[in-house]
Parts: structure tokens; C-alpha cells; sequence
């Protein structure tokens, strides 16, 4: 049997007895989109399909460097830190192509940690699509820079003159590409033989900078396609004595990496609604309108998709990074970007998301303020035609400038409790605050050169 194949419990057991495994990988993804995980011996595993399995609340509970939040209602020391609820959702089922015949599962909180997890997040708002007669289909894009370094050698180099796969700026280079292509194909092999199959791969603009496009598929699968290819890609690659970074900006001397979604939508036919012919953009009422939710909520819900510190230092002007809540047709100097074809093409590419994105809540993001939109009716402004930098745009379409500002709006947003829940805003909200604060504990490089000797 596949690995891909299954779908049941009784065939994730069919499966381990067939591999004779004495263990199986198990996973499950906090809100920063690591994935928390160990080995679990065959009957405990089985047990854990079938009745469901205990995982620390801890995870909930510290940031992505195991410190603990001071502020955390949900969790701590005043609950003792107790087990939380979790199931295996077997149709996550993937072969381990680095670990021989090993099977890797994801899981997923229920109970009181369901409002917190982020996986069961989006399948909330997957509910709500589905309960609109929608079925979103969504692709995520990551641009990430290679090193010919290792978790050791970073840290005693204090992350400073590292050395990049390649030098230059060589964007969609045939000859990069060619020279190191036992790189690019097996990190291709890697990502189908592991169900996160790349349309494409190629150079991006700075050293040692690639961009994987990674399949379309439904919005769930595409959220675990995501965050399997974030870190299985980085297994990969440390095991070769290399390494990969997703932050959103590693240095002030190169553009910033994308985590750009696509999304669209389909009717309970399978039929694509965001096509209608003969309109600006080939755009449907159902398509203005997401775009119109979107838009409107970006600023309220950008903590949710610009989820780290690193992360606002990529949203500056001229380096293919939105600044503000705008919209075109075919125009990647904006927040959104329709891009318009046959039906089953049309979509909307939301290009605020950089590569270290969460890839659950971005995507619940993006595609819960589209049915926002619907709901409601949304109007969008104005396409933008020409350069969104030059332009002067309302205030209300304005970014937050920093993650804490950002933790502010989505706590105050009535739209964004309603599509996600109280407990979920106010306990992301508190963790993003504390994110803000532990960066302002620290003494950058750019103070010392400034200050040190002159004030």
C-alpha cells in the first residue's frame, strides 16, 4: 500500500504492519508553524489512532524558542501544564524518504486546545467556506536562501559572514540551476516522493535564493503541504551539511522572501466562481467581493500572516513587498494581485505573505477575510494600475508598522472574532505581544554602530 493512499484508520494500521515499523513519526504544529513531534512505538500509535492521544499544552504555552509567555491564560503555571487532547488524521500519512520505510502522520488538537491549534483553525474556516457552498483551493510559493553552513558553524560565526549556496544575483539562472542540479533534483524528488509535489523551482533574485511553487490542492492539504515543505526541506538539507532560512528578511543587503498563497474558489459542482468574461479582470461578483473582504481586513488580521519581528522589515517600499492594503490586476506592486485566465485559472495571488508564515493561519487568514467579503459584499477600491509605492492610499488601508501594532488591531477586530473565535485572538494576540517584547530586550548591531562612541 502507498503512503498516500490512506485515508481510514484501519489503513494507517494496515499500513505499519505491512512496513513492520517498530515506531512511527508523529507530528503536530504550534501557532509559530513549528512542528512539535517524537517517535511512538507501533501499539502506542495504533491506540493513538483509534482513541486519540495526550500531548503537552506546553506547546501552546511557549514561543518558538521554548520560552515560556509570562501573560498566558490558556496555559502555565497557575493549570500545571496538563495533557491536552490530540487525534492522528491518517489521511496526513507520508513516507520519510531520508529515514528508510518510516510513516509520518500529522495530528491535531481537540477539546479545549482546539480553539488554540492551528490546524483546527483552518478547518473552521474550511467549515465556513463549505457551509457558503465554497471549496477553496489554495497554493503557497516559498523563496529561501541556501547556505553552506550548519547549525553549529551559524552560531560560532554569531550568524555573520555566512556563506551562500551560490554568489550573485542570478534570478531564473540556467546556469546556477544546471551547475548545481543534483541539488535542485533531489530536493524535487524529496517533495514528491513526501506529497508536497513543486511545479516549479528556480533561482530568485540575490545568493543562493531559490523559489519552489509548490501544487495546488485543497485549502487543508495545502496548509500541511506547506508546512511539511518548510521543514522537511530543511532535514534535507542540514543532512547534506547545508541549511535554509525562511525569515522574511535575513539581511538589509537582499529583497525580502515571499511566502506568497493562491486562492480560489469552486462551486458545490466543482464549477470555478471567480471567472466571469467580459468584466475588468474577467472578475465574477464573487471574486470583487473576496478581494473586497480581503482588502478591507488585511491591516486588522496581518498579525496572523506577518507573524514575526523579521517580518515588517520586509514590508518596505521597492522591494516587491506590499506597504499597504491594495489591489490589482496583474500587478505585483500590490497587496493583492488578480490574476485573471481560463476559469479553472483565475485567482488571487496574496503576496503579503512572506516565507516565514504559519502556513495554517495565513492561509485561514486570507481565505477568511475573502468570505468575509462575500458575506458582507464588500466592495473593493479601485484597481491599481501602475506603481502602489507612488501612491497615496487611504489610512485605513495603511500596514501596521510593527508586530505589536499588529497584535493591537487584531484583538480589536469584531470581524476577526467572529470568523476565529475569542479564545484563539486573545491568546495569539499575547503571544505576538510577547514576540515584541523579547525582541526589545535585545541590543541590536545597528544601535552599537550608531551609539556606542557618539552619544
Amino acid at each position: 500500500m502507498d503512503a498516500r493512499s490512506v485515508r481510514t484508520i484501519a489503513e494507517a494500521k494496515a499500513l505499519v504492519e505491512e512496513r513492520g515499523l517498530s515506531h512511527v513519526k508523529l507530528g503536530i504544529v504550534d501557532l509559530d508553524g513549528v512542528i512539535r513531534g517524537k517517535y511512538l512505538a507501533r501499539d502506542k500509535f495504533v491506540g493513538a489512532l483509534e482513541a486519540g492521544f495526550s500531548f503537552c499544552d506546553i506547546v501552546f504555552g511557549w514561543d518558538s524558542n521554548d520560552q515560556m509567555y509570562d501573560n498566558c491564560a490558556f496555559t502555565g503555571w497557575h493549570t500545571a501544564f496538563p495533557d491536552a487532547t490530540a487525534r492522528i488524521d491518517p489521511s496526513t500519512c507520508r513516507n520519510v524518504p531520508t529515514e528508510e520505510n518510516m510513516l509520518f502522520f500529522l495530528g491535531e488538537f481537540e477539546g479545549a486546545a482546539a480553539g488554540v491549534c492551528p490546524r483546527r483553525l483552518l478547518r473552521r474556516v474550511i467549515d465556513r467556506a463549505e457551509g457558503m457552498g465554497f471549496s477553496p483551493s489554495v497554493a503557497a510559493e516559498f523563496e529561501f536562501f541556501v547556505f553552506d553552513e550548519t547549525p553549529h558553524s551559524v552560531r560560532e560565526k554569531g550568524f555573520r559572514g555566512l556563506k551562500n549556496l551560490t554568489p550573485g544575483w542570478f534570478g531564473y539562472s540556467m546556469l546556477r540551476a544546471s551547475v548545481e542540479s543534483e541539488f535542485h533534483r533531489s530536493l524535487l524528488k524529496l517533495c514528491n516522493e513526501m506529497d508536497m509535489p513543486v511545479e516549479g523551482l528556480h533561482t530568485e533574485t540575490g545568493p543562493g535564493v531559490l523559489e519552489a511553487a509548490i501544487q495546488y490542492t485543497d485549502a487543508l492539504a495545502a496548509a500541511d503541504r506547506a508546512v511539511l515543505f518548510k521543514t522537511f526541506s530543511k532535514v534535507w538539507a542540514e543532512r547534506q551539511g547545508k541549511m535554509l532560512t525562511f525569515m522574511a528578511k535575513w539581511s538589509n543587503a537582499y529583497p525580502g522572501q515571499s511566502g506568497h498563497l493562491h486562492l480560489s474558489l469552486r462551486d458545490r459542482d466543482g464549477k470555478p466562481v471567480f471567472h466571469q468574461g467580459g468584466r475588468p479582470g474577467d472578475m465574477s461578483d464573487i471574486m470583487r467581493w473576496f478581494v473586497g473582504g480581503q482588502q478591507a481586513l488585511l491591516p486588522e488580521l496581518l498579525a496572523m500572516v506577518a507573524s514575526t519581528v523579521n517580518s515588517y522589515s520586509r514590508l518596505i517600499p521597492g522591494f516587491w513587498a506590499p506597504t499597504d492594503a491594495t489591489w490589482g490586476i496583474e500587478n505585483r506592486t500590490c497587496a493583492l494581485r488578480v490574476i485573471p485566465g481560463k476559469p479553472a485559472s483565475q485567482r488571487v495571488e496574496y503576496r503579503v505573505a512572506a516565507a516565514d508564515i504559519n502556513p495554517y493561519l495565513a492561509i485561514a487568514a486570507a481565505l477568511g477575510s475573502g468570505l468575509w467579503g462575500i458575506e458582507h459584499r464588500i466592495e473593493p477600491d479601485e484597481p491599481i494600475i501602475g506603481n502602489a509605492y507612488e501612491r497615496r492610499h487611504p489610512p485605513e488601508r495603511a500596514f501596521p508598522r510593527t508586530l505589536s501594532e499588529a497584535a493591537d488591531r487584531l484583538v480589536a477586530s469584531q470581524a476577526a472574532r467572529n470568523l476565529f473565535g475569542d479564545v484563539f485572538v486573545d491568546h495569539y494576540a499575547m503571544t505576538r505581544q510577547w514576540e515584541e517584547r523579547e525582541f526589545r530586550k535585545a541590543i541590536t548591531d545597528w544601535e552599537l554602530a550608531r551609539y556606542f562612541e557618539i552619544i
